[in-house]
């Protein structure tokens, strides 16, 4: 089963970042204010960025790893997918 690894761009212009093993419920839930403590007063705006990878362990290990990123790191990070 995949885990995705995400990234969310919310409107003030900040970045959430999260895992899940189905990402549009996930999505959906952050919408409506019932996804996560940040998303519900950090309202989301879009996906920026998703990574799939095999594992839960991986799927947390790469959070953790993208949590630690600078604001700055993060653009750069969903910026860089976006040209794919």
């Amino acid at each position: 089963m995949s885990f995705y690894v995400y990234i969310l761009l919310c409107t003030d212009g900040s970045f959430y970042t999260g895992y899940t093993k189905d990402l549009n419920a996930r999505t959906k839930q952050h919408e409506s204010g019932k996804g996560a403590k940040y998303t519900k007063s950090h309202r989301p705006q879009k996906i920026a960025y998703v990574e799939i990878l095999d594992s839960r362990s991986e799927a947390m290990k790469r959070e953790k790893e993208i949590k630690k990123l600078s604001h700055q790191q993060k653009f750069d990070l969903t910026c860089s997918q976006n040209k794919k």
